[in-house]
């Protein structure tokens, strides 16, 4: 009995101490808040910074600015490789989370010879400030870093995290010149897709009645809508974390956590306001409107949004642990833009996802080992992107060991490769059906009609009572602010805590790790965990369930002018201005075959070859990349290069016959030239796997084409491509 009672006080006076330096750690946490705030242009970047363009200076004023990252010591940076972009996402929360670490997005790209720049914002809009000036303002951001590298190997890459997804892929659709490869991460571009049962954030904006409450929001922040309100929305989605686990997990470790945590509230509680018209536009077009992929956004100059339109490499990272964007929402744009692949390729797009398991939405761009994984490949391997031949890719990892191939051939601790796909590849994951599609056309009819009720009887009158006074104090007194401002120093309690603190400090005593009362303190936290859990569970089933029969009611459906025997298709025809475009580069490309010289050979006969395998793996590019090297006459840039495969490549899709058919007529009649480019497509295909299967046997026939069957030498694949 008296080791119980040992074993018990020796708990009660570490969770005696651990409460007090838990309150202390929200003391910090309230204090780092008001001093966060209070700065002009708050930022979590771990990185210096020069600032090249302050948007709120040009003639169209934005609280965006482009700045220039500092490389750190010991960083060295190749200013012939493109430049990387990072686009900050402004959802509500402060700036800065793409060089929030080390090992971040910028750190990746830095680390692979990049130079990088990031667009970030400050807290307060400019008076007039919408989402196209936004736009316009960061199109002058990437014009600028373009003429800062004139001799890069390529247009800068733009990396655009969630809310900053979707705004470089319009932007990318408006000025598709301006940009190289982009990497979208965890970003809603088709915000109705989902499957029952999950996702149910995309049913709120029909249960709520639409985008009528945003824009009584804005009329009660008197123009100004409260970024709170959308990190609070995310929050929502999770609330055992939220109301429990995230502070638990400092209570439990308030020996290490502290840091770590701090760090993060930084961040996470650093929300910034929207002007009015920026979050109707958000939430009417994209949220609600799902208007995007279906090509419905019209711009002040007439101008339509098509994603179509995008010529650049899209590479799209989402996740199945991701509950605000799910892979439906990330990946369901390209089954409303395209009807298969061969219309991925009739518009000139390459598009490569890939699907994290676990990882949560934040984790896509926080995570430190997403990005020395996934965006420390993509980084490394931007210029294998770029070239690849137009179609529809799914990015795998394998990781690197001492029985890897030519594992010195890839570039980090993963091998990455592009395995292609079809859009039925994305359909298995799950999607709306037909009912569903006309579910949300009909939340988005009836979002339309109360918002205009709104604005004709109810607006006028909020609007000529709310003054900034009134919308200022409103913003102070929500509860996520409070949270932070209530056991901030400027609370008079708060003061004894940090005084307490000390002494815990000093006379700390953690409780042994087998402690039986610390057993049950964890069992009653998962406790908590498991039944915030189940209510959420609960919460879910019933919104959806509400959504469901609400909007598929046939007499509401009518009623707004949904046929409710409709098919409920979003998918959209080409052009016919844009298809009579095509069959002339169509025609272009066919007299062509039998044009060109070597080099056109090399490469016609290497997509042929490698086209067997399905993939493009990066110890290929890297072989390929150490024989253009050692190749005088090979040195075209990287720009060229990628126009003389796309050609080759559609060449060999229009009439493969007759593409093959022409290759001994481009060979010169020197032998040896005709056996050294045989023997780099030979190099070139060994360095990622043997040769062997319907590989060997077009190899074969290509050797029968250059003029070399029965003359060539095995090749080795021990044989490294340096």
């Amino acid at each position: 009995m008296s080791g119980v009672v040992a074993k018990a006080v020796e708990y009660m006076v570490d969770a005696g101490q651990r409460s007090v330096l838990f309150l202390d750690i929200m003391r910090r946490r309230g204090d780092q808040y008001r001093e966060h705030v209070n700065q002009t242009a708050p930022h979590v970047l771990s990185y210096a910074a020069e600032l090249i363009i302050d948007g709120r200076k040009l003639e169209q004023p934005v609280n965006y600015a482009l700045v220039r990252i500092i490389p750190p010591e010991g960083v060295e940076i190749d200013l012939k490789r493109r430049p990387f972009i990072v686009v900050d996402p402004r959802a509500g929360h402060g700036p800065g989370i793409g060089g929030f670490k080390a090992d971040s997005e910028i750190g990746v790209a830095m680390k692979a010879g990049h130079p990088c720049y990031f667009i970030g914002f400050l807290p307060e809009p400019m008076p007039g400030q919408t989402i196209e000036r936004i736009a316009r303002a960061e199109a002058i951001f990437i014009e600028r870093v373009i003429e800062r590298h004139p001799n890069a190997d390529g247009k800068p890459c733009v990396i655009g995290n969630c809310q900053a997804g979707w705004a470089v892929m319009i932007l990318a659709s408006l000025r598709p010149e301006l940009f190289g490869p982009l990497i979208i991460a965890g970003a809603p571009l088709a915000y109705w897709a989902g499957v029952h049962g999950k996702y149910p954030m995309r049913y709120s904006g029909g249960l709520l009645g639409g985008s009528w409450l945003t824009a009584l929001t804005s009329d009660l922040g008197a123009g100004k809508f409260d970024g709170a309100w959308l990190v609070q929305n995310f929050e929502s989605q999770n609330p055992s974390n939220t109301l429990w686990t995230k502070q638990y997990n400092v209570y439990s470790q308030v020996d290490s956590e502290a840091d770590r945590y701090l760090e993060f509230e930084r961040w996470w509680g650093g929300h910034v306001n929207l002007n009015a018209e920026e979050i109707q536009f958000i939430v009417d077009e994209l949220f609600v409107g799902n208007n995007l992929a279906a090509g419905n956004i019209k711009l002040s100059d007439g101008q339509t949004v098509d994603l179509r339109n995008i010529k650049s490499p899209i590479v799209v990272f989402c996740s199945k642990g991701d509950n605000v964007t799910p892979p439906q929402q990330a990946l369901g744009w390209i089954l409303d833009c395209y009807a298969d692949v061969d219309d991925i390729r009739a518009y000139g797009q390459t598009i490569v996802y890939t699907v994290h398991e676990t990882i949560g939405h934040l984790g896509i761009f926080v995570s430190g080992g997403v990005a020395k994984k996934e965006h420390a490949e993509f980084s490394s391997n931007i210029d294998l992107i770029d070239v690849l031949p137009p179609g529809l890719y799914e990015a795998t990892f394998e990781a690197r060991s001492p029985d890897t191939l030519n594992s010195e051939l890839s570039a980090g601790e993963w091998v990455m490769r592009c395995e292609a796909r079809t859009l039925d590849d994305i359909r298995a994951m799950g999607g709306n059906s037909a009912e569903d599609e006309r579910r949300f056309e009909t939340a988005k009819r009836v979002s339309e009609m109360n918002l205009q009720a709104y604005q004709k009887y109810v607006q006028p009158w909020v609007k000529s009572m709310v003054t900034p006074q009134m919308a200022e104090l409103m913003r102070d007194w929500h509860p996520l602010r409070l949270q932070y401002e209530m056991l901030s120093s400027h609370n008079p309690i708060m003061p004894v805590v940090a005084k307490a603190a000390d002494k815990a400090r000093e006379e700390r005593k953690p409780v042994a790790k087998d402690n039986p009362f610390l057993s049950l303190q964890q069992k009653v936290s998962e406790q908590i965990v498991s039944s915030l859990d189940q209510w959420r569970d609960s919460q879910e089933k019933l919104s959806e369930a509400l959504f469901l029969a609400v909007y598929g009611s046939p007499a509401l459906q009518a009623a707004v002018g949904v046929d409710p025997e409709s098919k409920g298709s979003r998918k959209r025809e080409m052009d016919a201005s844009y298809r009579e475009l095509l069959e002339a580069r169509i025609a272009e490309l066919k007299s062509k075959i039998g044009s060109g010289g070597l080099r056109e050979a090399g490469i016609r006969a290497l997509l042929y070859v490698g086209s067997a395998r399905g993939m493009v793996d990066e110890r290929s590019l890297e072989a390929l990349r150490k024989l253009r090297q050692t190749d005088e006459s090979a040195q075209i840039t990287l720009a060229e290069f990628k126009m003389l495969v796309r050609e080759q490549f559609f060449m060999l899709l229009l009439d493969r016959e007759a593409a093959l058919a022409a290759i001994p007529r481009l060979l010169p009649d020197n032998k040896d030239e005709r056996r050294k480019v045989f023997s780099s497509i030979e190099q070139i295909l060994s360095a990622s796997a043997e040769i062997s299967g319907e590989v060997a046997k077009r190899l074969k026939q290509v050797a029968g084409l250059f003029g070399l069957e029965g003359n060539t030498v095995p090749f080795d694949p021990k044989v490294r491509a340096s």
